[in-house]
C-alpha cells in the first residue's frame, strides 16, 4: 500500500496495530485491549483526515497510484461484455483515449474515456492519459455511431489535460476539442459524464459535455492544474496549495456553482480502498441517470442539455 504525505499518521497507526497483533500471536501476553484501542484510534484518525481534506489533498488523492483507471472501471461495469473500438479513420489510433460498446445492467452503452496506464511502460504507451487530436476525433466518431443506433454514451474523465506537444497543435488539437464540445451539445442520444480522477482543462471538456455530469468525491475539475496556475501567477510550483484553494476545483465547489449534477461518494480513504463498492456505486448512478433520460424525446433531450450549459456562469447582483 502506498501512502500520501498527509496519510502518514494512518500508516504509523497501522504499523503499530500490525506489531500488536504479531506480539499477541507470538507470545502469551494478552494484548487484545491494546489492539482494540489502536483500532479505534485508527478508525477515528481516518475519519478526521479524510473528512477534512484540503483542495490540494483531494488533488493528490485523485492521482493516487492505486486508484482505479478507466479500463478497470469499464471491465467491472460491463462484466466482460466490452468490445473496444479503435481509430479515428483519419490519422491513427490514440492509445490515451479508449472507447467501445459494453452492457451495464443489461443496457448497451458507448463507453469512452482517457486511460493513464498502471505502470511506467503502460503510461508511456497511453501518453499518461493525454490525448492527441486523433483521440478526440476517435471519441467523436464513436459518439456519432452511438447516435446513429440510439445508444446512450458514458464518458469517464481522467486526464491531466490534452497533449500540449507541437505535433498535436499542428494536427488541430484546439479544433478537435472545440468540435467535440459543439457536437456533444447537440448529440441526439443521452450522455452521462463522470470525472473519476483528474478533470483538467480542455482535455476533460473534450468528452465532458453531458446531460448528467458527476464527480467522484476525491476528484477535481478545473480549467488549469494547481501547479500550472501557481507557475503562471507566482512563477513557481511552491504555491500549488494556494492555487488549489483559489481555483475552487473540488466536487463540493463545483456542485455549489451548479457546474455538475451530483457528487458520487467514495469509500473512506478513497476509491482504491474498496474498488468493488466504488464500481457498484458508479453503476447505480449510470443506471439511474439513464432511466431519467431514456423517455425524453430527442428534441427535449437536446433542448435541456442546451439550456443547462447556457445557464452556466450566469450571475445576478439583484
Amino acid at each position: 500500500m502506498e501512502y500520501l504525505d498527509f496519510e502518514l499518521p494512518i500508516k504509523e497507526l497501522e504499523d503499530q496495530l500490525d506489531k500488536c497483533v504479531i506480539l499477541g500471536q507470538e507470545s502469551n501476553v494478552d494484548v487484545s485491549a491494546t489492539c482494540k484501542q489502536l483500532e479505534e484510534k485508527l478508525e477515528q484518525t481516518k475519519k478526521d483526515i479524510y473528512k477534512n481534506m484540503t483542495a490540494w489533498q483531494r488533488v493528490q488523492m485523485s492521482r493516487h497510484p492505486n486508484r482505479p483507471y478507466t479500463l478497470e472501471y469499464i471491465t467491472n461495469l460491463t462484466d466482460g461484455t466490452f468490445l473496444e473500438l479503435f481509430g479515428d479513420r483519419n490519422f491513427k489510433d490514440d492509445k490515451a483515449m479508449v472507447g467501445g460498446l459494453g452492457r451495464i445492467n443489461g443496457q448497451s452503452y458507448m463507453i469512452i474515456g482517457q486511460q493513464k496506464g498502471v505502470n511506467t511502460k503502460m503510461r508511456q504507451l497511453r501518453n499518461f492519459g493525454m490525448a492527441n487530436p486523433e483521440g478526440y476525433r476517435k471519441a467523436l466518431r464513436l459518439m456519432k455511431m452511438a447516435e446513429k443506433f440510439n445508444i446512450p454514451v458514458v464518458t469517464l474523465i481522467d486526464t491531466p489535460g490534452a497533449y500540449p506537444g507541437l505535433e498535436a497543435e499542428e494536427r488541430g488539437q484546439g479544433e478537435a476539442i472545440a468540435r467535440n464540445i459543439f457536437e456533444m451539445a447537440r448529440l441526439k442520444t443521452p450522455i452521462i459524464s463522470i470525472i473519476i480522477g483528474e478533470g483538467a482543462s480542455g482535455g476533460a471538456l473534450g468528452i465532458g459535455v453531458g446531460d448528467r455530469v458527476f464527480m467522484l468525491e476525491n476528484t477535481w475539475y478545473s480549467v488549469i492544474s494547481p501547479e500550472s496556475c501557481s507557475s503562471i501567477l507566482w512563477r513557481s510550483w511552491e504555491y500549488k496549495e494556494q492555487a488549489a484553494e483559489a481555483l475552487k476545483l473540488t466536487p463540493v465547489d463545483m456542485k455549489k456553482q451548479k457546474l455538475i449534477d451530483d457528487i458520487i461518494p467514495e469509500p473512506l480513504g478513497g476509491a482504491h480502498q474498496d474498488k468493488a463498492t466504488t464500481f457498484k456505486t458508479v453503476e447505480k448512478y449510470i443506471t439511474k441517470s439513464y432511466n431519467e433520460l431514456k423517455d425524453l424525446s430527442t428534441k427535449e433531450l437536446v433542448a435541456q442539455r442546451m439550456e443547462k450549459y447556457s445557464n452556466m456562469g450566469e450571475f445576478s447582483d439583484k
